[in-house]
């Protein structure tokens, strides 16, 4: 079983990305790994050639800066590092720049992958989700937040990434038959200094929305204003390994009161449906098999 490794990234020093950590998090299963590296204004570029591994490949891109409507961008950067992977390859393993895997669920990734790799009724494996917000210490509680992702796909040129680079569609627009696999994302895409966060949130949505919308809709200021959240509980495992010296160094506070979760009526029915009923109303991407 031959398994590729891909990702994205530009500006990663800049705007505070663990792309190092996600890659070295999933290096272990992977027997090549695809590096998309966009032309970035920091040093982004050596980097990822720092790596110490013979696996990664990395090839050079440049963003098309024009693609301002629904993170199309970045969809298209993910296929850029896709069409790269060796014709072998098995499976193919997404993660994203600010996504991590814990060690502990190697072992569960890796035999989800050889039980169906000749199941061709699966199309990918889909992952459980945790979004850490603010800090290390929370994880988002409230349905706004995708609960599952498929990040490992067939070798198949006929799959691709689906709007903004968070899932996976073939064909003509066809969801993935997918198998889910007791195993983890940690994503930490909320969880940087405040400065780096506020300088992200002008940067990100420049890819969905033009000028007059990023003046009108993001709040002015030096720090981004973390306490702008609904609902959060407090996280009570361990973080991967790899995460441990970014989580060492970090240099600034964020508290939040979970008695205080701001949570409305309908997000509250939404929690009582799941819990009693089994009745899921959040967006699925794909289709289980």
């Amino acid at each position: 079983m031959k398994v590729s490794g891909f990702t994205f990234i530009k500006d990663a020093i800049k705007y505070d990305y663990p792309i190092v950590e996600a890659i070295n998090s999933i290096l272990p299963l992977c027997d090549e790994f695809i590096v998309a590296v966009g032309k970035s204004s920091d040093d982004t570029l050596n980097v990822i050639k720092r790596i110490d591994t013979d696996k990664i490949r990395i090839i050079e891109t440049i963003w098309d800066e024009s693609c301002r409507q629904g993170g199309k961008v970045l969809a298209l950067e993910t296929d850029k590092a896709f069409a790269a992977i060796s014709a072998d390859s098995d499976w193919c393993f997404y993660i994203q720049g600010d996504e991590v895997v814990h060690e502990k669920y190697l072992d569960n990734i890796y035999n989800g992958m050889k039980l169906h790799k000749d199941d061709d009724n699966v199309d990918g494996l889909l992952f459980n989700y945790l979004h850490f917000y603010g800090s290390y210490d929370y994880v988002g509680s409230s349905s706004k937040w995708y609960q599952n992702e498929i990040r490992i796909i067939r070798n198949n040129r006929s799959i691709y990434s689906f709007r903004d680079a968070q899932g996976f569609r073939k064909g003509d627009n066809e969801k993935l038959r997918v198998k889910p696999i007791d195993a983890y994302m940690f994503h930490y895409g909320w969880v940087k200094p405040p400065e780096a966060m506020q300088n992200k949130q002008l940067n990100f949505h420049k890819y969905w929305h033009d000028d007059k919308w990023l003046d009108e809709n993001i709040a002015k200021g030096a720090e981004f204003d973390y306490s702008a959240i609904d609902a959060l509980k407090h996280f009570e495992g361990t973080h991967p390994q790899v995460m441990h010296d970014r989580i060492q160094t970090k240099n600034w506070k964020f508290d939040h009161d979970i008695s205080l979760n701001s949570v409305s009526g309908k997000e509250k029915m939404k929690l009582f449906l799941k819990k009693y009923i089994g009745l899921d109303s959040s967006y699925k991407n794909y289709r289980i098999v």
